[in-house]
């Protein structure tokens, strides 16, 4: 007898890969050219339409090749995003935020970081052009950028995240550094405090420089004495906070701790030496900043507030490259938890 055939293997699962931007265009109903703007975000489809083929593209599983839209448009689709450092509490929340945003619009994000280096900031600048990413979110060192305006003239925008970068006329996303500086002052002033520390970074850095004026301006609004000694702008690593926070504890009964880098040194060094009773406002929240004891009181410096912010603007200004630069500040608030109210 024959060996029977070998039944046919069954026909392969239906992959992503497999549905083409013209079955999403046929089951939507609509023109491949429409499709195509839907998919490239183009903001002159109606609602209605975008939302029946975005409808479409989940139906089919389909995923567009980033590879092939990238070498059509002669652009990568995707953001780079330039950093301080990413390893600092702020710009992980920042960097996270802008990859949820930018990942709902199909678009992946490339993160380095400038370590402070404005040499090395232009070489990752430079590199995350020459790749031809769609666009930059960057938050700069403190040196001019006046370089960068010829790259934002070759169709590649750049959004400046926290900080201003001198020389360049951009889109930034910020917070009132000076008013929520004043702001914190101003709290432990009210709870009675006469001799308020400063502990933060060098005012080379504009958002260093804005807090330690509101804190200046706070001390003159209420009417106490700045006194230099109680004033370090040496504190660039949480090592350099404690040994500030050292320097300071028999002189002060209140700390602003100026960055949240800072305030990783400050707080270990008080709780070492049992200094807890010395009143603190931190900038930017950290983890276990509510469950210490006291609790921490923080300046939220919102930084998954700033990241989305800042993604959609940068998206805004792909879909539209003609808008005007604007400055947009997301709004920071005291968040009162105990370490901030204590009297001297």
């Amino acid at each position: 007898m024959a060996q029977s055939a070998r039944p046919m293997p069954p026909p392969p699962a239906h992959h992503a890969s497999s549905s083409r931007l013209l079955d999403v265009a046929n089951a939507a109903g609509v023109s491949l050219r429409t499709a195509s703007r839907v998919l490239n975000d183009d903001p002159r489809v109606a609602a209605v339409t975008r939302q029946r083929v975005q409808a479409a593209m989940l139906e089919l599983s389909f995923q567009p090749d980033a590879m092939a839209r990238s070498l059509r448009a002669g652009t990568d689709t995707a953001i780079g995003f330039v950093v301080e450092s990413i390893s600092d509490p702020f710009f992980a929340d920042v960097i996270d935020a802008v990859e949820l945003e930018m990942s709902r619009h199909g678009r992946s994000v490339l993160v380095a970081s400038t370590r402070r280096d404005a040499s090395w900031e232009r070489d990752v600048v430079g590199r995350m052009f020459a790749r031809r990413v769609a666009g930059l979110l960057l938050s700069p060192t403190a040196e001019s950028h006046s370089w960068l305006s010829d790259h934002t003239h070759h169709g590649a925008p750049v959004v400046l995240v926290d900080r201003p970068a001198p020389g360049l006329s951009a889109d930034l996303v910020e917070i009132d550094d000076r008013q929520a500086a004043f702001d914190a002052v101003t709290h432990l002033a009210a709870h009675g405090h006469r001799r308020i520390a400063y502990v933060g970074d060098t005012p080379a850095i504009p958002t260093s420089a804005a807090r330690l004026r509101g804190y200046r301006d706070a001390l003159a609004s209420c009417q106490l004495e700045p006194d230099e000694n109680l004033i370090r702008c040496d504190a660039a690593t949480s090592q350099a906070a404690a040994s500030a926070v050292m320097a300071l504890i028999n002189k002060t009964t209140a700390i602003l701790s100026a960055t949240t880098r800072a305030s990783l040194g400050v707080v270990p060094a008080l709780h070492a030496a049992r200094r807890t009773d010395i009143a603190l406002v931190a900038f930017g929240d950290f983890p276990m900043a509510d469950a210490l004891r006291p609790a921490i009181t923080v300046v939220d410096h919102p930084g998954h507030e700033i990241g989305r912010v800042a993604a959609a603007r940068l998206l805004a200004r792909l879909a539209d490259p003609g808008l005007p630069a604007e400055r947009i500040q997301v709004p920071a608030r005291i968040i009162e938890r105990g370490s901030g109210e204590l009297a001297p």
